[in-house]
């Protein structure tokens, strides 16, 4: 099947061959016709699948050309980053009209994004804080609008915007078309689209949180994070080259750690984005990677579902998401667009129970390495046993209620030990 099969019009098929796609993905042959035919949507697909493809496009047909001053169509976001990503995207497909598309978001002044709106919008692709935040102030009119997207569903829902989301149900007409997208479908995220949606069609083209098919996942196991450094700095050297990499640590601290750690190491620039970082910062390190300027990218999971450069070949989790979900999204930055990607997962002894969830949700285990024979290892320091202890603990009182932890059980020997030989004592 062709985009012409999908009966989009001439000028979005300029720009669908400009933007280098030849065929439409599953997602886009199963979606775009409902799209276009006015239904009620929810999309369910992995990520990297082309799903922002598959409901800009007929959204994008729908308005067809500049009318009025205020906005008829709403997408919406969970994070900037996503935001910025949707709106270049609907950018490149708007090529040939002269319909006009704004990005709204915080952590920037509105002042700007004000001027934009006044000067005539058709869509506004957005954060849910400050939609609301600019109604509220009397500088966005809704009364127009007529489709409204939720992209990336469960990650809104995972980070609390329900009532956001409540709120912008009440401020738009009720009558207008819905499509709601998500990699998974849990029972929150269903009960989001019985609230939003009226009769949808769903619309499922793989088996929920399955990664994409090409990127090879792999697993290797070492025994602290300085050997985990120690392992990057080695795949850096001998596998990088002109290639772009993207790092994922739990935390922001963890990330500015080990990027200050790879910088000491290379002369080429490591930069780092997470939600302490200033939104320029941000959105410039977010184009540089992009453009290969920065081969190194050192994220947390505020990027996971925001960064879309096909270019991206590998990906490395220094440290394992708790939330098996997040480990899909980090792996789907790469292998993109159909490209083969590789996803290597470093994991100490605490976080083999993590990994045993990830391998569960996916269906297979990864794919075991072993460690390059000339990689320096490291002693695992005191303070970092005591956190693997803590958490492996934690771990297994999950597991059984009873447990009542490896301290608790040292403890038990200790008193056994003493009451031994206070026992001897007393024959003596």
């Amino acid at each position: 099947m062709t985009f012409t099969d999908l009966k989009l019009t001439r000028q979005f098929l300029n720009a669908v061959e400009d933007a280098g796609y030849d065929k439409p993905s599953p997602i886009q042959i199963k979606a775009i016709p409902a799209l276009r035919s006015g239904q009620d949507v929810i999309g369910i697909a992995q990520t990297g699948t082309g799903k922002t493809a598959a409901f800009l496009l007929p959204l994008l047909q729908h308005l067809k050309y500049a009318q009025h001053t205020e906005p008829r169509a709403l997408v919406v976001a969970p994070t900037k980053e996503l935001a910025l990503q949707i709106h270049a995207e609907a950018l490149k497909f708007a090529s040939y009209t002269d319909l006009r598309i704004q990005a709204i978001y915080g952590g920037i002044g509105p002042k700007v994004q004000i001027e934009r709106l006044q000067a005539g919008c058709d869509l506004i692709i957005c954060t849910p804080g400050r939609f609301i935040e600019l109604y509220s102030h009397g500088h966005l009119a809704t009364k127009r609008i007529k489709h409204l997207v939720l992209d990336e569903a469960d990650r809104m829902m995972d980070m609390g915007f329900m009532p956001q989301l409540r709120q912008i149900q009440e401020i738009i007409p009720n009558k207008r078309q819905n499509m709601l997208f998500s990699a998974t479908f849990p029972n929150r995220v269903e009960r989001l689209a019985d609230e939003f949606l009226l009769w949808p069609t769903r619309i499922e083209v793989t088996p929920e949180s399955t990664p994409v098919a090409t990127v090879r996942q792999l697993k290797l196991e070492l025994p602290n994070q300085r050997t985990k450094i120690a392992f990057i700095e080695w795949w850096i050297t001998h596998h990088l080259g002109e290639k772009r990499m993207l790092i994922f640590a739990r935390k922001k601290e963890e990330a500015e750690s080990l990027a200050k750690y790879l910088q000491r190491s290379f002369d080429f620039e490591i930069r780092t984005i997470h939600s302490n970082k200033g939104q320029n910062s941000r959105i410039n390190a977010m184009e540089d990677f992009r453009s290969g300027a920065v081969r190194v990218l050192v994220s947390t999971d505020v990027a996971s579902r925001g960064i879309d450069v096909p270019e991206t070949e590998m990906v490395i989790n220094a440290s394992v998401p708790r939330d098996p979900h997040e480990y899909v999204h980090r792996i789907g930055r790469t292998g993109r667009a159909f490209r083969n990607g590789t996803a290597l997962t470093l994991n100490d002894p605490a976080e083999r129970y993590a990994l045993e969830r990830i391998e569960e949700l996916v269906g297979e285990p990864l794919e075991l390495i072993e460690a390059p024979e000339s990689l320096e290892t490291f002693d695992t320091p005191k303070f970092e046993r005591q956190l693997q202890a803590r958490e492996i603990d934690s771990e297994l009182r999950k597991r059984d209620p009873n447990y009542q932890g490896a301290f608790h059980e040292k403890k038990k020997k200790g008193s056994k030990g003493k009451s031994t030989k206070s026992g001897r004592k007393s024959r003596n």
